[in-house]
């Protein structure tokens, strides 16, 4: 049986609820995980989400800024957040579901938002940037003690960093840029190996194919110069990599009415 995961970053789950609904009526995700929700929990619209088919929902909200859930369409056994960094921020939800849902085992769900780390990439100049850092140090730490993807674990979200020079529209031009920088990608690196995870989109879409899955609202004609970095990203436990099958990167969702600067990234897993 094929189970499809869904990671988008939504940029505010209330206003672009209809971008979620059409995209759900194309794709029919059974698990969709969303970031930046930009809502406190008893805020989040779980009826019309509800109405969809996500009958399971998990969320870690907070006032304004991001936030992440997710809704599933079958049952999860129990959910879970994890603070990084004492900051407070809901930037993590997992979810655990049980054998014969997503594999013969259990299989935990973890969805990130990572900080975005502001414009300086100078951890002594710029405490967002240190906030980045330390953030993707923390979730080593947690993969290594946690053996987090030893067992059966799916990981996703904006990561916010690009790691492969086919990640980014400009590989050169982007070296001083907050999320393609060297120090950056040499720590989403370390997170990666702690795994040991397989990246799903690449493992099916190998390089020198680029591959993006956001384009700035500042680009005036965002098709046209499609100077986009992929920032969205589904990591697999190296256990469940058999079961990978299909990816999908939602590039025409980014010229929707009111759309998200990011668009949904899918990938469907078979038992």
């Amino acid at each position: 049986m094929t189970k499809r995961i869904a990671t988008w970053n939504i940029n505010s789950v209330r206003l672009r609820m209809p971008l979620i609904e059409r995209f759900v009526q194309t794709h029919q995700p059974d698990i969709l995980c969303l970031q930046e929700i930009k809502c406190r929990q008893a805020e989040f619209p779980s009826a019309p989400l509800t109405a969809m088919g996500y009958k399971h929902i998990a969320i870690n909200a907070q006032k304004g800024y991001h936030g992440v859930a997710i809704a599933s369409r079958v049952p999860f056994e129990k959910s879970f957040t994890r603070e990084f960094c004492q900051k407070g921020d809901a930037r993590h939800i997992a979810a655990t579901f049980d054998p014969g849902v997503l594999g013969a085992e259990p299989v935990t769900v973890h969805n990130f938002y990572i900080p975005a780390g502001g414009d300086i990439p100078d951890p002594q100049l710029n405490p967002k940037f240190e906030h980045k850092l330390s953030f993707l140090d923390e979730l080593e730490a947690w993969t290594k003690s946690d053996g987090l993807a030893n067992g059966k674990s799916v990981l996703v979200g904006d990561l916010n960093i690009a790691p492969l020079e086919t990640d980014v529209w400009n590989h050169k031009a982007l070296l001083k840029i907050v999320s393609h920088t060297p120090i950056e990608v040499d720590r989403l690196q370390r997170v990666f190996g702690a795994g040991p995870w397989v990246d799903a989109i690449r493992h099916l879409v190998p390089e020198p194919e680029r591959l993006f899955t956001w384009w700035s609202y500042r680009s005036p004609n965002w098709e046209a110069a499609n100077k986009g970095r992929r920032l969205d990203h589904i990591w697999l436990s190296k256990t469940l990599a058999p079961q990978l099958k299909t990816m999908e990167i939602l590039k025409e969702a980014r010229g929707w009415d009111r759309p998200s600067d990011h668009v949904p990234v899918t990938v469907d897993l078979e038992d």
